[in-house]
């Protein structure tokens, strides 16, 4: 029987903008993973040229080391200097020891994001949400997708993008291939379906989804080919765990030029009095329809936000 949510998960036309929609033009090429018990990694945070910083008080971070990384994860968003790249906090789970003081410290230092780990599906993510009840209303909640249960019940946990402060989701490809006793090669072969699905989950809902980190950062071809990987599936971004990693992946998730001025060329034939009205034309030899229109645009305004 499929997950039933209440009624409250259906979207009115006429309330405010979700988060998910609020924020879905921002780019999101790259997201850096850095352990905020790492005080050289958080003083270098603000020179990298990444989308989005993500301070890890979670995987990165040893036990002993949690509270530490709290007050110097905090201490850094408080502090500023991050332009526009968005910053957020990856917290410990709720389950955990450490996580409602995470919860409680990061809710209020002013950081974008609170990235909920092992997130297994709808109740988990009300969980949280129900957890930042107290918080601003623009801090987004984004999560981890990082089990088997977890893509499983994606179409549900998208839904709630609807009612609740979710707006992007990870995919956590190492944790998946723990539970899956998967051996992933080169290509990702056996990871392909689920990121597919997870990409397909994430546009039915308005959700910006990251493909998982490459833990190769030495081999910077093998590294671009994933990145290729995840452009091909239609990924926004990808998560990072190594600063040598951003500039491939900015390139990788970035519009390419031929792109753009197809774009451009699509845009202008629309504008063109004899299209108006019409749902598809000749464009450059090729049909085109609206609906690449509609995606034309969103490059075009992509480039110029990525240009600053």
């Amino acid at each position: 029987m499929p997950f039933l949510m209440p009624d409250t998960v259906h979207s009115d036309p006429t309330a405010p903008a979700t988060l998910a929609a609020r924020y879905a033009d921002r780019p999101r090429r790259s997201a850096l993973f850095m352990p905020a018990s790492n005080p050289r990694a958080l003083a270098k945070a603000r020179s990298l040229p990444a989308d989005v910083i993500i301070l890890d008080l979670e995987d990165a971070v040893a036990p002993d080391q949690k509270d530490e990384a709290r007050d110097a994860a905090v201490a850094t968003v408080y502090s500023g200097g991050f332009g526009n790249r968005e910053v957020a906090i990856r917290v410990n789970g709720l389950d955990t020891p450490w996580g409602a003081a995470d919860l409680a410290a990061v809710a209020g230092c002013g950081a974008d994001a609170v990235v909920a780990p092992k997130v297994n599906g709808p109740e988990d993510v009300l969980a949280w949400n129900e957890a930042l009840s107290h918080a601003s209303g623009d801090l987004q909640l984004w999560t981890m997708i990082e089990s088997c249960g977890a893509f499983l019940r994606l179409d549900a946990m998208g839904a709630l993008a609807a009612s609740t402060r979710l707006s992007l989701w990870i995919a956590g490809t190492n944790d998946l291939a723990r539970e899956m006793r998967a051996k992933p090669k080169p290509g990702r072969a056996v990871f392909y379906p689920m990121l597919g699905f997870a990409v397909a989950a994430a546009r039915a809902h308005g959700l910006t989804v990251l493909d998982g980190v490459c833990n190769e950062f030495r081999d910077l071809d093998f590294f671009r080919a994933e990145v290729e990987q995840g452009v091909e599936l239609g990924f926004d971004g990808k998560s990072l765990i190594h600063p040598d990693q951003i500039g491939p992946c900015n390139e990788g998730f970035s519009p390419g030029t031929q792109e753009l001025e197809q774009a451009r060329q699509i845009i202008e034939a629309f504008a063109r009095p004899e299209a108006m009205g019409k749902g598809a034309i000749r464009v450059d030899g090729q049909m085109v329809e609206l609906l690449h229109l509609d995606e034309a645009r969103r490059l075009v305004a992509l480039a110029k936000r990525i240009e600053g």
